[in-house]
């Protein structure tokens, strides 16, 4: 078995790779009938000297790998066929823009598995970046907010060696006693979390942050049945909002009376309700000024997330009375934050953490028959067609 780690070739562009350096020696280590190759590239966070200077072989020529990783969509004309490929192709939910990339994928007849859809037997995600979404998130939040109330002016996260500089650099700040209600508790959603815990900001329960008044800046981290209500007035349990997320409308209104920065570090499901809305932005006891949305769903959920924002540009003004985008300076405004992707601030940090799921989830699959099912659940395309998990896509790839 022949492994390649790919050169990314997407602008703008990134430079987080799937495995370090240090993690390739492990894998060749644990599996010595394996071979690896890292395809050279000058924009990546660990140069081809740190790669060659462990002694992994460095080429600009892939063809011979079996298996072939990276981390961003591959362009159409640098895919080489009858291989197998691992990267986010955000394909599976019907995106327009990349409907191009998978149909090359199946006329090449290539074996794509999509970092997404790695999932254990209960469709529970495996790997991803999400922490270090969050991470960065929580940064650019108290970022924006130094900035919009000229409080301080902290660097942008990428000047940055990792998690620990940038919380140095927060607490060093001196903050207010705001209000933060952070929503989600998965790997984004708790990725924020380390951070208001590194600058060791109180935490402190729904009904406190709900009716108390605090000398110091709090924050309260929420779950789905803190922010969304049945419209029976009963009060179930998670699952039940899952399975029923229609019968559910949003109570996010009475965190919006309070609270002076939101971090949106939820998943957002199908059909579930808007959890900040125009009207709740418009309402004239609304206190939020700052929006981190770390999920960054634009038309979403969050109502003033409009569009995504970028690295070089990571802050606008949203406007509720007219529902547009304006200088961030406009006193009228709310400061948004919607960068999506996050994690290209923090390449070193989330290569790390990313290499180490994926040598822990699935590098095992590839020497001990798959028993845990993990690559055929994640395989998308076979043999030149759609894999049955993945067959809903047919009308997408047919573009209908």
């Amino acid at each position: 078995m022949k492994f390649g780690i790919i050169k990314e070739r997407k602008n703008p562009p990134d430079r987080r790779v799937v495995f370090t350096p240090e993690e390739l020696v492990r894998l060749q280590n644990e599996h010595p009938e394996a071979s690896i190759k890292v395809e050279s590239s000058d924009i990546r966070v660990f140069t081809d000297e740190q790669y060659q200077n462990l002694g992994l072989e460095v080429t600009t020529n892939m063809n011979d790998c079996d298996v072939l990783f990276g981390v961003k969509e591959i362009p159409v004309d640098a895919l080489i066929p009858n291989k197998k490929y691992f990267f986010f192709s955000h394909t599976i939910k019907f995106q327009a823009h990349n409907r191009k990339l998978l149909q090359a994928i199946l006329d090449k007849n290539i074996e794509l598995y999509d970092h997404e859809t790695i999932v254990d037997a209960n469709n529970k995600r495996l790997i991803g970046f999400g922490r270090y979404a969050g991470i960065v998130g929580a940064y650019n939040g108290f970022r924006g907010f130094g900035i919009k109330y000229e409080l301080f002016n902290l660097p942008k996260a990428e000047t940055l060696s990792g998690k620990d500089e940038l919380i140095a650099r927060l607490k060093r700040q001196t903050l207010p006693n705001i209000k933060i209600v952070l929503t989600g508790h998965g790997k984004v959603g708790m990725g924020a979390k380390e951070i208001l815990d590194g600058m060791k900001i109180k935490e402190v329960s729904v009904d406190d942050f709900l009716t108390k008044v605090f000398t110091q800046p709090v924050y309260t981290q929420i779950d789905v049945l803190d922010y969304n209500k049945r419209l029976d007035g009963k009060v179930l349990d998670n699952q039940d909002f899952y399975k029923n997320p229609t019968e559910y409308t949003s109570d996010f209104e009475r965190f919006t009376k309070v609270a002076d920065v939101f971090m949106a570090g939820h998943f957002h499901g199908n059909n579930a309700p808007d959890i900040l809305t125009r009207d709740m932005l418009l309402a004239p006891d609304c206190k939020i000024k700052v929006v981190a949305d770390i999920s960054c769903d634009v038309d979403g959920p969050i109502a003033c997330t409009i569009k995504a924002s970028t690295i070089a540009d990571p802050f606008f003004g949203y406007l509720p009375f007219e529902n547009k985008e304006v200088p961030f300076t406009h006193p009228g405004s709310i400061m948004v934050m919607s960068v999506d992707n996050l994690p290209c601030e923090l390449p070193k940090d989330a290569s790390e953490g990313f290499g180490e799921m994926f040598m822990k989830h699935v590098i095992p699959a590839f020497f001990n028959g798959d028993k845990d099912g993990i690559l055929q659940r994640a395989k998308i395309t076979e043999n030149g067609k759609l894999t049955p998990r993945f067959a809903y896509l047919q009308d997408y790839v047919d573009g209908k």
